[in-house]
């Protein structure tokens, strides 16, 4: 893993320009997709030395107990298009560095990115056989991993209700599931907060990736003594965004993946202003320089709790902003979801951290800190989120089986 790691590194400009030309981000975050992939090949190539077993003290007479870990065989790994090859490596580097060899599909809208990664895989001269990309449809390949005995574990990133239709398949062969599903990341910023980081923040976790993230703001909550200097100063640096091609010097917000992505937004933009919201800023689509799937960055006040912004993942540059009047009515707004992937918070006041991180349901909270993955944490949600962990040791755990070897006779 550490070779392939060095040859992601050494055509990290190659790989980031196809992300930035298959995806459309712009090509500094495309260049830390690739920054973080070779982090997360490293990471778990060290931590494959500390798939630890143990020896148990035995409570009859004669007996020794061993417990051992053991990959879990082969894996059928699932990417998404919106990082297309961190969250493909998410999956593939514990899968390997556990012993399993791992048969990918990537997103059909963006195969070139774990295509590259074969190339590296091939170049660093890994065991034949131990890592395969397959490309076409995904209904169709999704079910031979589910039917083919062979493969004893599936590993997805999408959709909840894709999720459901992949428990669904699971059933019949009892096929072992892990599963980072969709998100409704609530933000809190308290009156407490520092506003200029609270700004900084919310802007970083709401419009990285033009809002195409499974953990991006999708509600932003903001307690009402600080609520219109919070709108105004947002309102400032949204504004500032540059919309265009994620090629192009000096772009923030990049084009969405494709027409249905602007066509939903945009419903959601205006589901919000019919029911009273308003519109602070953007709110349409957006030519880009190009004519592409562009929308503007848009800013939403005085959004209905019906609203179809605040229920469902939006996945674009639209930001809901609401305002709260106490502690306990920001963890029950924050909490009214089917969703717990991430959420967010921002407070100078440390009591309060620890219980508001602590009542949030999401299986990530970022306490002033609106970037909190990293390869050595475990990620994953509650609720209708998921089941399971990436990252992390118990990244590593989730390709690997727990065997109890017990032995008898033996003489004191």
């Amino acid at each position: 893993l550490a070779r392939v790691a060095d040859v992601l590194e050494r055509r990290a400009d190659e790989i980031a320009a196809t992300i930035t030309r298959e995806n459309g981000k712009p090509l500094a975050q495309s260049r830390g997709e690739v920054a973080m992939s070779v982090d997360h090949l490293r990471w778990f190539g060290e931590e494959a030395r500390r798939a630890y077993g143990r020896v148990v003290p035995p409570q009859a007479e004669g007996k020794r107990h061993v417990i051992v870990r053991q990959p879990v065989g082969v894996v059928g790994a699932i990417a998404p298009w919106n990082f297309p090859l961190v969250l493909a490596l998410r999956k593939v580097a514990p899968a390997l560095a556990a012993g399993c060899p791992v048969v990918l599909k990537p997103a059909s809208a963006t195969p070139l990115s774990a295509l590259l990664f074969a190339e590296a895989v091939h170049e660093a001269a890994l065991p034949p056989n131990v890592f395969q990309v397959v490309v076409g449809g995904a209904r169709e390949i999704a079910a031979e991993m589910f039917a083919h005995p062979g493969c004893r574990k599936v590993t997805f990133t999408g959709s909840t209700p894709v999720g459901r239709e992949l428990i669904r398949l699971s059933a019949d062969g009892v096929k072992k599931l892990s599963l980072e599903l969709g998100g409704n990341a609530p933000v809190i910023v308290f009156d407490d907060a520092d506003l200029e980081q609270a700004v900084e923040g919310a802007m970083i976790t709401k419009f990285r990736n033009t809002g195409q993230s499974c953990i991006a703001a999708n509600r932003i909550y903001v307690q009402r003594g600080i609520f219109d200097r919070f709108v105004r100063r947002f309102e400032e640096k949204v504004r500032a965004l540059k919309v265009g091609d994620g090629m192009d010097d000096g772009v923030t917000i990049g084009p969405l993946v494709n027409a249905a992505a602007v066509t939903s937004a945009l419903a959601h933009i205006d589901g919000a202003r019919a029911a009273g919201a308003t519109v602070v800023c953007g709110g349409r689509r957006h030519d880009g320089g190009s004519g592409g799937f562009y929308l503007e960055p848009t800013v939403l006040v005085d959004v209905t709790a019906e609203s179809a912004c605040l229920i469902e993942e939006t996945f674009a540059p639209v930001a809901p902003v609401l305002a709260f009047d106490d502690e306990a009515e920001a963890i029950r707004l924050a909490n009214d979801t089917a969703y717990g992937l991430a959420a967010y918070l921002f407070t100078t006041n440390l009591g309060r951290a620890w219980r508001v991180a602590e009542a949030l349901e999401a299986g990530t909270v970022g306490v002033n800190d609106p970037v909190p993955t990293t390869s050595q944490c475990p990620f994953g949600g509650v609720k209708e989120s998921g089941i399971g962990r990436e990252l992390g040791s118990e990244g590593l755990d989730a390709f690997l089986e727990t065997k109890h070897i017990s032995f008898g006779g033996i003489d004191p």
